[in-house]
C-alpha cells in the first residue's frame, strides 16, 4: 500500500480483526507513524544535546556519589560560617540564607531535569507499546489464518477420504 489507499479486506479472519477497533476501514490496525524528525537538523542536534544532558544530570543526581557530595558540602559549609575553620573565612551567618537559596534553586533544576527524562520515558514506552500492540495484531492474524488453513486442510481431507465435511 504505498498510494496511502485502503484496500477491502478479502480475508474473513482479517474483517473480523479490523472491526474490533470499532471502525471497519480496511486498516488492522491505526496507523502510526512519527512526526518528522524536524526541518534544521541544527535544531534536532541542540535537542538531542540538551535530552542526553538532562538524562545524564538525571542519572547524577539519583545515585550515591551525589549524595556524599552533598553531605561534604553542606558540612564544610556549616563549618565554615559557624567559625570553626576560622572567623574571617565567615561568609554565610547562621540562618544560613545563601545556602538556603543555593539548594532551593538546585532543587528546582534537578525536578526539571527529573520530569525532561521521565518525559522521554513515557514516550519511549508509549513507542515499545505501540510495537508491542503491533506484534499482537500480526500474531492473531497468522493465528487466524492459520486455524482458516487447519479448517480447511481438515475439510478437505475428509471430503477425500469420502467423510461429509462438518461446518465449523
Amino acid at each position: 500500500m504505498t498510494d496511502g489507499s485502503v484496500h477491502p479486506l478479502t480475508c474473513e479472519a482479517c474483517r473480523v480483526i479490523d472491526r474490533a477497533d470499532g471502525v471497519e476501514d480496511g486498516k488492522l490496525y491505526q496507523s502510526f507513524a512519527p512526526g518528522p524528525l524536524g526541518e534544521h537538523r541544527f535544531l534536532h542536534g541542540v535537542e538531542h544535546a540538551q535530552n542526553r544532558a538532562a538524562d545524564a544530570i538525571s542519572g547524577f543526581a539519583g545515585s550515591t556519589p551525589f549524595i556524599y557530595i552533598h553531605v561534604v558540602w553542606f558540612t564544610l559549609w556549616v563549618a565554615i560560617n559557624l567559625g570553626a575553620l576560622g572567623r574571617s573565612l565567615k561568609f554565610d551567618p547562621f540562618p544560613f540564607g545563601l545556602l538556603t537559596m543555593i539548594v532551593s534553586l538546585e532543587a528546582i533544576f534537578l525536578s526539571t531535569f527529573i520530569l525532561i527524562t521521565q518525559n522521554r520515558q513515557e514516550a519511549r514506552s508509549e513507542l515499545r507499546a505501540e510495537f508491542d500492540f503491533r506484534n499482537n495484531v500480526r500474531g492473531e492474524i497468522w493465528a487466524a489464518h492459520i486455524g482458516q488453513l487447519s479448517a480447511w486442510t481438515q475439510s478437505t481431507s475428509r471430503t477425500s477420504l469420502g467423510e461429509p465435511s462438518k461446518a465449523m
